[in-house]
């Protein structure tokens, strides 16, 4: 049993190795395979990686690579988290949009359309190797964002590749679910929700008889935010939380499911939402000088590469030095139900084909299913409601007119695409957007006329 990280000089890599050599018996897995197109990047942490695997006592070989046929050949799980353009190019994703007054976000708006440009063609190029190296029943588990971009773009450029779309952020609402209610055992909620990636909604959510969403709802509604008791403590405290989910943008975002859910208390909303529904305010609460993305070079970015100097120069490893959580448990759990045929229950980002009864049968949509050996096994939510339709409808047309236009290398469909984005007020700002987004890409885009 082979499992190839994609993205492999990932700050995510250790604690998604991590997460596997937990589950090495339940997986079967002898070796771990890194691979990256940055070599230098990737070897540092991989430093971290090796330390963790002969901390645990794991069995599990690892191996380091650049090259292809290397990387994939007879792998059996293939977990893809590609960043294209790093981090500086994330930063221009964010920054772009609000230098005009829109939502800077990398994976909704402007920024998440500009992100799927870029990310649309390795990801084929990824499915290809995978396709010509991997063993025949190999499944490739995708992180890589913009999900909801990506995963229309496996659809209609390589409709028979066994990709699986993932996103961990419903898990880590779940999570944070649990924290409020104290009720830790959140991978074993049971729920339904329907919507697009990063564009959705919980309509269940119970625990053993516990109405959940009721509960949930019901709290962010006394306490004005969906972060948990202690945190509140600590941020009224002036005491710095120290987890992923709760930077000072993220603190924003838990603050703001109070005010989508005061707007329309009937379902329990995506945090990604905000972006949608919330544009105006975001854009306020947003420094154009310095976004997410600094965020993260000054935080996750940081401590990963201080602590890797750290180890090399000493041999210690510091608690800070990699990020461990939902993010890896997801995707090797769902690794796990894939081999072993469990039948457990995923959100995943899968072709509607009447999971959604009034939505197009070819939209990729987010929807609960039950994983098993031969993928999954979609739990249909019914009909929806006209606004939930409508909205997904807007935000379905502005990621086909994307795929289509990379594939045409159409100026007019890319700012279509701009243009029916929610988060954008206007064609003339969409078309100015585009305009700055052609030239920080020009690397990365396929050429549009």
């Amino acid at each position: 049993m082979i499992i190839t990280i994609v993205g492999g000089g990932s700050t995510f890599t250790p604690g998604i190795v991590k997460s596997i050599a937990l589950r090495r018996e339940e997986l079967g897995v002898d070796e771990v395979r890194l691979f990256d197109i940055d070599e230098t990047r990737q070897y540092k942490v991989s430093l971290v990686v090796d330390w963790i695997l002969k901390d645990m006592n794991s069995p599990i070989k690892l191996t380091v690579t650049t090259d292809e046929e290397t990387a994939y050949k007879d792998s059996n799980f293939i977990f893809a988290q590609m960043r294209v353009g790093k981090y500086a190019m994330r930063e221009q994703d964010e920054k772009i949009p609000l230098r005009h007054g829109c939502v800077g976000q990398e994976t909704c708006g402007c920024g998440g359309l500009a992100y799927g440009l870029r990310t649309m063609y390795p990801m084929m190029k990824v499915i290809d190797d995978v396709e010509k190296y991997a063993a025949k029943d190999y499944w490739i588990l995708n992180y890589s964002n913009p999900a909801a971009v990506v995963s229309e773009a496996c659809r209609v450029l390589r409709p028979h590749a066994r990709v699986i779309n993932i996103c961990d952020m419903p898990i880590a609402i779940m999570e944070m679910v649990g924290r409020c209610l104290d009720v830790p055992q959140f991978t074993d909620f049971d729920f339904n929700y329907f919507g697009l990636n990063h564009f959705g909604w919980f309509t269940e959510l119970t625990y053993q008889g516990r109405d959940l969403k009721k509960e949930i709802c019901d709290y962010v509604m006394e306490h004005k935010t969906l972060l948990p008791p202690d945190v509140i403590e600590k941020l009224r405290a002036r005491e710095a939380v120290g987890e992923r989910h709760l930077n000072s943008s993220w603190i924003h975002t838990w603050n703001n499911v109070y005010k989508v859910l005061n707007l329309n208390p009937e379902y329990l909303p995506n945090t990604y939402l905000q972006y949608y529904l919330l544009s105006k305010d975001v854009v306020e609460e947003s420094d154009p000088n310095h976004t997410r993305a600094n965020e993260v070079m000054e935080t996750r970015e940081k401590d990963l590469f201080e602590g890797i100097d750290h180890y090399i120069a000493t041999g210690e490893v510091t608690a800070k030095a990699f990020y461990h959580g939902a993010h890896g448990n997801y995707i090797a759990d769902l690794a796990s139900a894939l081999k072993n045929d469990s039948k457990k229950k995923f959100i995943v980002i899968v072709e509607n084909k009447g999971a959604i009864e009034n939505i197009a049968s070819d939209a990729m949509v987010e929807v609960p299913a039950y994983m098993g050996k031969n993928g999954p096994e979609v739990v249909c939510q019914g009909k929806i409601g006209d606004f939930y339709k409508g909205l997904m409808e807007q935000q379905l047309a502005s990621e086909k007119l994307l795929i289509q236009g990379g594939i045409e290398g159409s100026y007019n469909k890319v700012w279509k695409s701009f243009t029916m984005n929610k988060t954008v007020p206007s064609a003339t700002v969409a078309k100015a957007i585009l305009d700055d987004m052609i030239i920080a890409n020009k690397e990365f885009w396929p050429e549009l006329k």
